[in-house]
């Protein structure tokens, strides 16, 4: 693994170097600057907070075509029956805060740190961030937040507090943007999202799709 200078914003190539088990650095910073510059080479952090700062670019990439999403029988009657609302970018930082302290199962904490929460809280005021909010009797019971480059949407986290919530969010937001995204970013996987129809790819073919009109490439 290759540490980062914290006075300098620059990755590996991920092209080039596999890292260990998808890491590719580790130090460095959490500025808006080096997140951004992060998600547009196909590199995100994830690590526990209070530990060093690790950087992944995983192989293989677990992703979503938007056009394979998949709706059970009993997801399609739930969209049918309205019993979700859904909006974009309406609260943002109630989304990534819910994502943060929402109980996981097997899991006893959270990832996401202060400083990095409050680093995509700035993404977003900059629209570069965005996030699907899913209410129930107008409160907020699900929804999720991510990073969009190019045609690209990065998914980060998301959450529920009643069942199908993030379930319906994000087959609402694959359905919208069908013809406006070549691809959904999962990053690693989870049997959540492969129900939906996200799927294993080659770094590679990921990372091809993401340079498209990238101008780090």
């Amino acid at each position: 693994m290759i540490r980062l200078d914290e006075n300098e914003i620059s990755f590996p190539d991920p092209e080039l170097y596999d890292g260990h088990e998808g890491i590719i650095a580790f130090g460095g910073d959490l500025s808006v600057e080096r997140i951004w510059f992060a998600y547009q080479l196909g590199i995100f952090p994830w690590f526990n907070p209070g530990e060093e700062i690790l950087w992944w670019c995983p192989d293989p990439r677990f992703v979503l075509f938007p056009e394979e999403i998949k709706v059970s029988k009993s997801m399609k009657k739930i969209l049918d029956r309205n019993v979700f609302t859904f909006t974009e970018n309406t609260n943002f930082r109630e989304v990534i805060k819910n994502c943060r302290d929402i109980s996981r199962k097997g899991q006893s904490g959270t990832w996401l740190s202060d400083e990095l929460m409050e680093s995509f809280i700035k993404l977003h005021d900059y629209g570069l961030a965005k996030s699907l909010e899913v209410w129930q009797n107008e409160e907020l019971v699900g929804g999720f937040y991510g990073l969009q480059i190019g045609n690209v949407f990065c998914g980060e986290s998301m959450f529920s507090k009643v069942s199908n919530a993030s379930k319906a969010g994000f087959i609402h937001f694959a359905q919208t943007y069908q013809n406006k995204l070549e691809l959904i970013d999962c990053q690693s996987h989870t049997d959540h999202l492969e129900s939906l129809g996200a799927r294993m790819v080659p770094k590679r073919e990921f990372l091809k799709i993401l340079y498209k009109n990238n101008e780090h490439r």
